[in-house]
């Protein structure tokens, strides 16, 4: 994930102190009413989802990194929150899960080969939950991997398989710029997504499809409009799938404030299982990044628990 408009990576499903993962990038639903809580997904991350049934947790899953979760709570009321909601911690190779927090462990990776590689090599706990695959159009992710992001989670998703993990994706919208080079500014790559069919294609072969919707959050409208629409194709697709959406405390761009991230996941709560919550800092992986805002993410959050 980019985290800067787009996210920064989530060792990657989690904590996804996610949306639904309960199980991390780039959407089902239908109208805007509230349905009643959702039984675990196949995926498995558990929530009260649009699908209905029995919940285990007490709202939308939680998919965050290792750094994102030690600040969010660090806010006494926040680590009250969490402790009835299904969080999904995003972890670095080599790294361990943050103390005294309750939280499945996802290994983040922005290669499916390297993801691969760690995968049959052995360096991957075998308590994870599963492994969390971030293709985006920047230098992490092998430029081959980014002409064909299908073929490469179709490759991550048979090795997390084998072993038994979950395999999470989070495809950046800015790989539309590699896939239709020259399609336009950044306003039009969520349009662009969908026409790729992005999100049911990869749902096909993930378990869990985060979409890296938070550039788009400044906008109500615009975020629930595309992921309402990348959702649905997700789960027309495959049914059942996990799917997550994508929010930052500060995205590329203006700042962003936790009334507007409260908004967005009030609007699209009943779309989606959970949410990659995102407290991007500067740095090679979010260079238009401002300094981090774990103050607007940990407002939002309690807002919407």
């Amino acid at each position: 994930m980019t985290h800067a408009g787009h996210r920064t990576p989530l060792w990657s499903l989690a904590v996804l102190v996610l949306a639904t993962l309960g199980l991390l990038t780039a959407c089902s639903g239908g109208s805007g009413s509230a349905p009643g809580p959702a039984a675990a997904s196949p995926g498995g991350f558990s929530s009260a989802s649009a699908s209905g049934g029995a919940g285990v947790a007490s709202g939308p899953a939680w998919l965050v990194t290792r750094s994102a979760l030690a600040q969010l709570v660090a806010s006494p009321a926040v680590r009250q929150r969490l402790t009835d909601a299904q969080v999904y911690e995003i972890l670095q190779p080599g790294q361990q899960l943050l103390g005294g927090v309750s939280a499945r462990a996802v290994v983040t990776f922005s290669s499916a080969a390297a993801l691969v590689d760690a995968v049959r090599s052995g360096q991957v706990p075998s308590n994870a939950y599963g492994v969390l695959y971030d293709p985006e159009n920047w230098s992490f992710t092998p430029a081959s991997e980014q002409r064909d992001p299908v073929a490469a989670t179709r490759q991550a998703a048979q090795a997390a398989h084998a072993r038994g993990l979950k395999l999470l994706v989070a495809p950046a919208l800015n790989l539309t710029s590699v896939l239709v080079p020259g399609s336009g500014a950044h306003g039009s790559r969520g349009q662009q997504f969908l026409n790729l069919r992005l999100a049911a294609r990869l749902a096909q072969v993930a378990d869990v499809v985060e979409l890296q919707a938070q550039s788009l959050e400044r906008s109500t409208a615009t975020y629930t409009s595309f992921v309402r629409a990348a959702a649905a194709q997700a789960r027309a697709a495959r049914s059942g799938v996990t799917v997550l959406a994508g929010l930052s405390s500060n995205p590329s761009g203006p700042p962003v404030t936790s009334q507007q991230l409260t908004d967005v996941i009030q609007a699209t709560r009943s779309m989606v299982d959970g949410y990659w919550l995102n407290i991007p800092g500067q740095g090679a992986r979010c260079p238009n990044c401002s300094a981090p805002a774990p103050g607007v993410a940990q407002q939002a959050l309690q807002s919407a628990i």
